[in-house]
Order: C-alpha cells, then sequence, then structure tokens
C-alpha cells in the first residue's frame, strides 16, 4: 500500500516510544491522595527544587531521524513505555481510543504533578490536581479520536504515527481542558460535565472563609491560573513529541494556530455580548474559529500531518474538518436550549442567559424582523442576557426559535453541512482500515440527523464519482468538486433567502487556501491512499 512521506527514505522507529497499554497506579485520580488542603496546612511552603535536582528532569536534546531535534529522556517516549509493537498492536488500540489516551494522559499528568508538588505543594493540590482530575475525567475525548483516526487512515498501522498520534490526542485533550475551564469562568456556568465547574467548585470551598464576593473573584482567578496550566502542559506534550524534522514544523505550526483560532473565536464571542454585533457571517466566523476549527479540522490536520500525508489529502480532510466542525457547533447551539441536562452534561439556557448572539438566535431575530413579528422581538430582547432565566421564560424563547423557523433551518443546515463534508471526505485516498470508522466519527460529531449521509454513498470511489479532477488535480486548487451543488455564492437548494449565511455560511466554512506552512511536501498523487 504506497504513500507518500514526508522524507522519502526516512525511518521511524528509533525515534517513538509509547505505551498506552500499561494501566499504573497514582494518586491522581478521585478519591485517592486527593485530600483537599487547606492554606493553614502549610505554613512555610517549601521552595521549588532546582531543576539539576529533579530526578529525571534531563533537558538533554539530540538529533532525531530526519536531522531535526527533539526532546529525550523523561519527557519524551520514556515516560510512557516502548510504542505499539507492530501493526496488529496498532489494531488493539482501535478497540479503546479513549482508554489508550487516558492512560497515556495518567502517565503524563503524573509526572507533572510530580513537578507542580516540588514548585509549591498548595498550587499542586489546589491547583495542578483539580487540572489532571478534569482532565482524567474527560469527555468522549472525540477531538484525541479524530488524530488517531486520522493518522490510522492516512499511515495504516504504522507503529510510530499512532504513538505520534497518541501524544498529540492526549495534547489536544489537555487544551481542551483549558479551553472548558476558562469558558466556564466567561459564561459563568456553575456546571461542566454534569459537575460543579471548577471555578464554582473553589468558590464553594472558600466562601465560608472569606465570604461569598471574595470567594468567587478567587475561584475565577484560580480557574484562569488552571486552564493556562493546562494550556502550558499542552505544549509540553506537543514539544517533547519526537516527530522527523519537517513534520515537526508542520505539526508546530497547525498547533500554534489552532490555539490562536482558539483564543480568537472566543473574543468574539465574549464582544459579541457587549456590543450586540450579531450578523449571521460574523456569528459564522466565530462558530468556525472557537469550534470547527479547533474541535474537528485541527485534529484531523495534525493527526494527517504525524502521519506524513501528502497535500491532497490533508487538503481534503480540512475541507472536510470545516463542514464538520460548524455542523458540530450549530447543533450545540440547539442543544443549549432544547437538548436535555442529563445528556449535554450542563444547564440549559446557558447561551440565552449569557446573550450569546448564537447562529439560532441571530436567525430567529433576523426572519422576526423581515416578518415585522414585534411579539418574537419582544420575547428576545427581553430574555436574550437575563442571568435569572426561569425555566418558563426559556420556553418562551424556544417557542419563538420554532415559530419563526430558525430551530429548522439550523436543523437544516446542520444535515448539509454534515452531508457536504462527507463529500469532501470521499474525495480522500485513505487506507480502508482506518477511513471507515474516521468516517462514521465525523458522522457522529457532526450531529446530523438519520440519512444526513444519504447523498454520499459509503464505499462509493472518489475517482468515480463527480471529483472528474482527482488524482490528478492541481493541491493549489480550492474550487468547488465539479458537480457540487452548493457553491459559495449560491444559497442551498432550498435555503430562505434571508439566512445570508446559508450562501455565507459557504464563504467563511468552505475550501479556504491551506498556507504553505501546512504543506507536507510530499506532493504524491496517491496519498496515503489505497
Amino acid at each position: 500500500m504506497g504513500r507518500s512521506r514526508i522524507r522519502p527514505g526516512r525511518t521511524r522507529g528509533s525515534t517513538t516510544d509509547t505505551d498506552t497499554d500499561t494501566d499504573t497506579d497514582t494518586d491522581t485520580t478521585e478519591g485517592t491522595g486527593m485530600r483537599p488542603t487547606q492554606a493553614k496546612d502549610h505554613p512555610a511552603a517549601s521552595p521549588p527544587r532546582p531543576i539539576a535536582a529533579v530526578p529525571g528532569a534531563s533537558l538533554a536534546r539530540r538529533p532525531v531521524a530526519g536531522g531535526g531535534e527533539g526532546h529525550h529522556g523523561a519527557g519524551a517516549w520514556s515516560a510512557s513505555g516502548p510504542p505499539p509493537d507492530g501493526p496488529a498492536e496498532v489494531r488493539r488500540l482501535d478497540g479503546d481510543v479513549p482508554g489508550a489516551v487516558g492512560r497515556l494522559l495518567d502517565q503524563v499528568l503524573r509526572e507533572r504533578l510530580r513537578r507542580a508538588r516540588l514548585a509549591d505543594p498548595l498550587f499542586a493540590e489546589e491547583v495542578a490536581e483539580r487540572v489532571t482530575r478534569f482532565t482524567l475525567r474527560g469527555g468522549k475525548r472525540t477531538r484525541a479520536q479524530l488524530v488517531w483516526w486520522a493518522a490510522r487512515a492516512c499511515a495504516g498501522g504504522d507503529p510510530a504515527a499512532a504513538a505520534a498520534a497518541l501524544r498529540i490526542g492526549a495534547a489536544v485533550e489537555l487544551l481542551q481542558t483549558c479551553a472548558l475551564v476558562q469558558d466556564d469562568v466567561m459564561d459563568q456556568a456553575v456546571l461542566r460535565r454534569g459537575r460543579p465547574a471548577l471555578h464554582a467548585e473553589l468558590t464553594d470551598r472558600y466562601a465560608g472563609r472569606a465570604g461569598v464576593e471574595r470567594a468567587r473573584r478567587f475561584g475565577q482567578s484560580a480557574a484562569v491560573l488552571a486552564g493556562d496550566l493546562a494550556l502550558a502542559w499542552a505544549d509540553d506534550v506537543v514539544a517533547e513529541t519526537p516527530l522527523e524534522a519537517w513534520t515537526g514544523v508542520v505539526v508546530r505550526r497547525l498547533w500554534s494556530d489552532m490555539r490562536t483560532e482558539m483564543v480568537a473565536g472566543q473574543f468574539l464571542d465574549v464582544q459579541g455580548q457587549v456590543t450586540g454585533v450579531s450578523s449571521l457571517a460574523r456569528v459564522l466566523r466565530a462558530a468556525r474559529l472557537k469550534s470547527a476549527l479547533y474541535s474537528v479540522e485541527r485534529p484531523l490536520a495534525l493527526g494527517a500531518a504525524v502521519a506524513g500525508a501528502d497535500d491532497v489529502t490533508l487538503r481534503r480532510l480540512c475541507d472536510a474538518g470545516r463542514c464538520v466542525g460548524l455542523a458540530f457547533q450549530l447543533r450545540d447551539d440547539l442543544d443549549d436550549v432544547f437538548g436535555d441536562p442529563r445528556e449535554t452534561g450542563k444547564a440549559r439556557g446557558g447561551d440565552i442567559r449569557e446573550g450569546k448572539p448564537t447562529y439560532l438566535v441571530t436567525v430567529a431575530r433576523a426572519r422576526a424582523e423581515a416578518a415585522g413579528d414585534t411579539g418574537a422581538l419582544a420575547v428576545l430582547d427581553r430574555r436574550l442576557g437575563d442571568p435569572a432565566l426561569t425555566e418558563s421564560a426559556l420556553r418562551e424563547v424556544r417557542d419563538v426559535l420554532v415559530a419563526t423557523g430558525a430551530r429548522a433551518t439550523v436543523e437544516a443546515k446542520v444535515d448539509r453541512l454534515a452531508a457536504q463534508g462527507l463529500r469532501h471526505f470521499d474525495g480522500a485516498a485513505l487506507d480502508p482500515e482506518g477511513a471507515g470508522p474516521l468516517r462514521a466519527l465525523l458522522l457522529a460529531t457532526a450531529g446530523a440527523r438519520p440519512g444526513a449521509d444519504a447523498a454520499v454513498r459509503p464505499g462509493q470511489d472518489a475517482a468515480a464519482r463527480d471529483i472528474g479532477a482527482w488524482p490528478g488535480a492541481d493541491t493549489r486548487d480550492t474550487a468547488a468538486w465539479p458537480g457540487d451543488d452548493t457553491p459559495d455564492s449560491a444559497a442551498w437548494p432550498g435555503d430562505d433567502p434571508l439566512d445570508a449565511a446559508g450562501p455565507g455560511e459557504d464563504g467563511v466554512v468552505r475550501l479556504l487556501p491551506v498556507p504553505d506552512p501546512y504543506a507536507t511536501r510530499a506532493h504524491g498523487r496517491t496519498g496515503s491512499g489505497r
């Protein structure tokens, strides 16, 4: 099975070791060694020990295959054992990717906790252990799974690519911890994954001693620091992952851009709340930056990059991820208002209480204005941004979202985006063993309704379809697929003319050129392929 690689003739095996199979005892899980500690327990915190005194804290660097440099010693693969032992072991890990990522995170975080305790025991117990618990509890680990399956689809059973994908997936999970912890502070959310949000937990812990208001400010400040710590640890994991020289350039650039995009999207989100700016195009841009790129497109690109995918394959996966990622965010908007808190793990109506200009709400307002529906507009004006929103008031908002057709419009757009994403995905030449699970994961992530992918027949050969330019397509060609019925400048079939982002969605979502640093320098025509 031929596939283009970043450096012809390179070898991988000597530079990557990981073990996701050994489950070791650790004091970082809930209920073991996690005693809440009062400040009085540390009247004189031990000063940090010099790095040289920390066992195993080697900062040595030495060349890796391909001429680059990588970190070795305790910080790299030795912290988690040998790599998967051949394709058979990689396939065994396929059966429980979240578990494999969780075991690797357990080992990585155990070492990070040890070093945090050397810095300061109180900091370790109040902040670092909370970051660890939150990360290890995890959610579905969808982003890490996307990294894994993208690597599998591009590299087959290559153990070194699988090992790198596990580490990058673990880093993405730590980045997710940062995003969620700080997002909860900004949204003043009290629940996350069915448990008290980190800032709320700290507020409750200190309220008896400091008073509610001081404890609230402390909880928020400590949670921001906890998010910063999770981000720092995520960066550590990426930096300490041995990669080929050019692969490392691509991965680091993708990682850097993903962090910046996530922050930019969050800024547009909160800035929109305070200014009330909520055009459809702007709302979709914020959604793409805050969630679509970071949740789907970049994890796919990272997995493809560690596998040495060629430019065409990387581009097809990015196009697919862009569509599926936006569908994911629009589904999240729907779930915030119409979902079951027992399934979503967070209180219903959070976006309404915060006055977020989501796409769902923006469509409802545009339709109400066009129809002259002053009653619907009055409900939106009165209820959006009401921190004391009751269930009956939220029901009023839901009624408006249904009556204006906003809910149906967004539901249909999720389905179309999912189908469009799968069309792009089916245009990539991938290893069938990884492509099948990845395709199923993308469909589930999009949150589309059953049958949304009917237009794209599983197993259909891309070369035999409407993609006449494949496999000889110019790697810089970002035009629509021949036969694609959803061009940037035209509305989706059946789109309401008011839905300017039906077309605008594609202007934001679709087929933007991939900057040169993302190119893998492996300009093959057969991808990682069949």
